[in-house]
């Protein structure tokens, strides 16, 4: 199970205000730190993040030499701690200090990447995450600790992942609540079009949905994440603003260096398109079209079917629409087939009975024919 963006927005406080920690897991770029931030806006959290990954042994637990009174910092209610500017003695001075002049303020300690650090960093973190103790300062008790990890290997759901993680202590997964964070790309246009991000990307995870985020660890190459696209909507931009000669010339380039080289040079040819771009009134209107669509990709395909029987369904009906209809239909892949064939069932009964009645009285016809094909690819979808 696991839980999106907008439901995590609700599940991480939640998890806060019963006193727990919250342990958000997620692919790399899917988000996670994005999400902290805004949990930290909307509790009207002060917040402080920690890279544990660029994180050595010691910086916490390390012996500092004797030092001056002017080398402590004082505090009123939580002890006293070394001002030594170096590791997380740093982030908890600045905590410290916050809390003390702002002690009706929830504050919001982000410790990201967490098991990407050593054993022996995320060792030093256990006082802190578990105890709020470190030495002898204690962590206010407006200071709440959430957690980002990567996932691993031994985490259900994730035995094929490849991260360079040293998998958790057990204390830690018994006494932290791990949410498993996951896209939504509704969600995900929904704040792109709030954050006024590129439309022209908006457009294209609207056709293509599945390749908001890409995850294939055997796959070495870059692949799409949800951080890799807003990267590409800002790059867009400012492409935008240059001749066009030198989009065409930059464009799949630039794209593959967030998306990989397959995601990235499809974008850029739809980013290039614009204007010449297949549509269904094209498509219709001429072999150019047809010729067009059987060039297209898979998700095009689909895409330009499911929108003639959106717009036109009862054309199948007639010998001119049946017949186009079928051909292109011809050109589509057997689980695409599949796919068509349902969405002419979900039309009801209406486009169906009038198919069959068309088709009754000329059986020979070009509706008999595609009403045929369609029950073929219907009794073969039964069949497996």
């Amino acid at each position: 199970m696991a839980l999106t963006y907008q439901q995590l927005l609700t599940v991480v406080p939640l998890v806060i205000r019963a006193g727990n920690v919250p342990n958000i897991v997620g692919d790399a770029g899917i988000g996670k730190s994005a999400l902290v931030n805004e949990v930290a806006q909307k509790m009207g959290a002060a917040l402080f993040t920690t890279v544990v990954s660029l994180s050595e042994k010691g910086d916490l637990a390390i012996p500092v030499p004797p030092l001056t009174s002017d080398s402590f910092v004082e505090t009123a209610n939580y002890g006293r701690l070394a001002n030594v500017q170096f590791g997380y003695s740093a982030t908890l001075v600045q905590i410290i200090k916050h809390a003390e002049a702002k002690p009706d303020q929830p504050i919001i300690w982000f410790l990201d990447e967490f098991n990407r650090g050593s054993q022996a960093v995320q060792s030093e973190l256990m006082n802190l995450v578990l105890q709020r103790q470190i030495n002898a300062l204690r962590l206010p008790d407006q200071v709440h600790i959430v957690i980002a990890e990567n996932p691993d290997s031994s985490m259900a759901g994730f035995s094929d992942r490849e991260y360079d993680v040293a998998v958790g202590d057990a204390a830690i997964r018994d006494r932290t609540v791990r949410l498993v964070m996951t896209t939504s790309t509704d969600e995900w246009l929904k704040w792109a079009r709030q954050r006024g991000l590129n439309q022209l990307v908006i457009n294209y995870l609207r056709a293509y949905p599945t390749r908001l985020s890409i995850i294939d660890p055997e796959s070495e190459n870059l692949q799409p994440t949800p951080r890799a696209w807003e990267r590409v909507a800002r790059n867009l931009d400012q492409l935008q603003k240059l001749p066009s000669s030198s989009q065409q010339e930059l464009a799949a380039d630039l794209f593959s260096g967030d998306l990989g080289v397959e995601v990235g040079t499809s974008f850029a040819e739809f980013v290039l398109a614009q204007g010449n771009e297949l549509t269904l009134e094209k498509l219709r209107a001429s072999s150019a079209g047809a010729a067009k669509f059987a060039q297209a990709d898979e998700a095009t395909k689909l895409n330009l079917l499911r929108d003639w029987l959106k717009k036109d369904a009862l054309s199948l009906a007639t010998e001119t629409g049946a017949a186009q209809f079928n051909n292109l239909l011809a050109k589509v892949s057997p689980d695409g087939q599949v796919a068509i064939t349902h969405s002419v069932g979900e039309k009801g009964d209406r486009l169906l009975e009038k198919m069959y009645q068309v088709a009754k009285q000329q059986l020979t016809g070009q509706v008999a024919a595609l009403y045929q094909r369609l029950a073929q690819i219907a009794t073969r979808e039964d069949r497996h």
